[in-house]
């Protein structure tokens, strides 16, 4: 996998030079120096039910690619804000793209035209000037998925298959509202323009969204600091931004040795509400606070956006690419050694090592600025609107449907292909003129079972809505929770298929459309690892 990894993006970024050459960008904000304190991404509120921002999507060639969401604040250029909204606000998000020309890879690292021509490529706009109807891919362009948000799958919402904003192309705006029975919780957005979602993503093109109202369905986080972590990968070659290995970064902040690690500042003994992300477009991560070598409880108040049904404490998360973890973190004594690590994943035979590696050392020290606290939670609980998928474990499934992943090698040292296949259909590397795979109505509640057949761990995930983990490996879920993306576990080569169960709910109408469904390791996603679900209105 790793030498069609590589080649891959090598080819997308000579491709960029195939069209048109553009005007250079002006470069992205300032990354913190490594071993300095971490702090939140910049905050952008709504008001008045409108939150109202402009990005602008740019480049930077050095040591790292980096490829960045800039926000002009009052006090000069910020990297991907977090977005706060509440259920029934709107967001108008304006995108202008100026991703840079990039120069064809150093000699003997071009792609060949055999590798070129297994590139996905979209058909060129019937329309020149509509970015709404498809264009040609290159790395220059660029659209946005809002992950996790259940929100219509049509252009300037969320909808990734036509949607192609060029760098030449003026301002385009992103305009939907939160639906108002949306889970308060942590969503985000990134890049999702097939093909190059794994080179921009790992630019470091990503940011949070947070839907409000967490103090009001769980009140033990009423009032306590509210942290936001965002976990990235950047390529890591001190030679050459092209491909190669990944460095995990915390809110942009490498956190690899021999540099220093990056500080989380506690006051001693306070207690903490963490959002997570994991951004990174392939890692698997196990996070966990340890002090010393103890691993200290965690109290999980929500996983993908979702409350949990009932908070519960753990030692660690798993985190797929993609996943987010809510959770209250009590800091250390003063003086006492904590930090915040990756103990490490296992992805299988043939997947990419996820070794243990300290994220953040944590100092309790009583100089420590805590970040804004969320509101009090409410003397009396608000009557709420009854959440979206409410009541989905008591369900009858309407289908039943089996879907896997699979990969297959091209002879003995040729490019991996990969593929989300439903069962019964011909497994094929998916391209955006592919039909549907799967057609069902507005009003179905169907049970899906994702297999892997493959040596390396998967990530599934589907856009527009979230589904219930009912069962792994054919064994139910005691709690089954509602997610948007999921570990399928390696298969060993011998035995049964692992395999996740999920309940997916397509009962809202504002779902009805073409949307898709794939691994979330963004670089199997890239090289065909996708597949269309086409919901009909009723």
């Amino acid at each position: 996998m790793d030498k069609f990894y590589k080649l891959l993006l090598a080819m997308l970024i000579w491709g960029a030079g195939l069209g048109h050459a553009v005007a250079q960008s002006t470069g992205c904000p300032a990354r913190p120096v490594p071993g300095t304190v971490v702090s939140n991404p910049y905050d952008l509120y709504s008001t008045n039910g409108v939150l109202k921002a402009a990005f602008n999507f740019q480049s930077e060639l050095g040591t790292f690619l980096q490829e960045c969401y800039i926000y002009q604040a009052s006090t000069g250029p910020v990297e991907a804000p977090t977005l706060h909204l509440n259920p029934g606000d709107r967001l108008i998000l304006s995108l202008t793209n100026r991703l840079s020309y990039l120069p064809p890879p150093p000699p003997g690292q071009n792609p060949t035209m055999t590798a070129m021509a297994r590139m996905p490529v979209m058909p060129e706009r019937a329309v020149k000037d509509n970015p709404c109807i498809g264009g040609t891919m290159t790395a220059t362009s660029t659209n946005i998925h809002f992950h996790g948000l259940n929100i219509p799958p049509v252009c300037h919402q969320d909808e990734i298959i036509d949607t192609d904003i060029e760098n030449t192309d003026p301002p385009f705006e992103y305009s939907f509202e939160v639906p108002k029975n949306d889970a308060p919780g942590m969503y985000w957005y990134h890049p999702h323009l097939h093909g190059q979602a794994t080179l921009q993503v790992n630019g470091g093109a990503a940011g949070a969204l947070i839907v409000g109202g967490m103090e009001k369905v769980k009140s033990q986080v009423g009032g306590l600091p509210e942290r936001i972590l965002i976990i990235r990968q950047q390529f890591r070659n001190p030679n050459s931004w092209l491909a190669g290995p990944n460095q995990l970064t915390l809110n942009y902040q490498s956190a690899v040795a021999p540099l220093p690690l990056p500080i989380i500042q506690m006051q001693p003994g306070v207690k903490e509400f963490w959002r997570v992300a994991n951004a990174s477009s392939q890692a698997f991560l196990t996070l966990a606070v340890l002090f010393g070598q103890t691993a200290q409880q965690l109290e999980i108040i929500a996983l993908d956006g979702i409350p949990v049904t009932a908070p519960y404490t753990a030692t660690s998360v798993v985190l797929p690419p993609a996943g987010r973890a809510e959770f209250i973190v009590t800091g250390p004594a003063a003086g006492e050694a904590a930090t915040f690590w990756q103990t490490g994943f296992d992805t299988g035979p043939i997947g990419n090592p996820n070794n243990a590696q300290a994220l953040a050392a944590i100092q309790a020290t009583t100089a420590a600025k805590e970040p804004t606290a969320l509101p009090r939670a409410p003397a009396k609980p608000a009557a709420l609107v009854p959440p979206r998928f409410a009541g989905l474990n008591r369900l009858t499934p309407t289908k039943r449907r089996k879907i896997y992943f699979a990969e297959a090698t091209n002879g003995s040292n040729g490019p991996t292909e990969f593929f989300i296949t439903v069962d019964g259909q011909v497994p094929k590397v998916f391209s955006m003129s592919d039909p549907p795979a799967i057609t069902t109505t507005v009003g179905a509640v169907e049970d899906w079972t994702v297999e892997n057949r493959s040596g390396e761990t998967h990530a599934f995930h589907i856009h527009q809505v979230h589904f219930l983990f009912m069962a792994i490996n054919g064994v139910a879920q005691v709690d089954p929770q509602l997610r948007d993306t999921v570990v399928v576990p390696a298969w060993s080569g011998t035995g049964a298929y692992p395999s996740v169960t999920l309940r997916l709910d397509f009962r809202d109408p504002e779902i009805a459309g073409t949307f898709v469904f794939h691994c979330h390791v963004l670089d199997h996603e890239d090289a065909g690892m996708m597949a269309k679900i086409q919901v009909n209105p009723r």
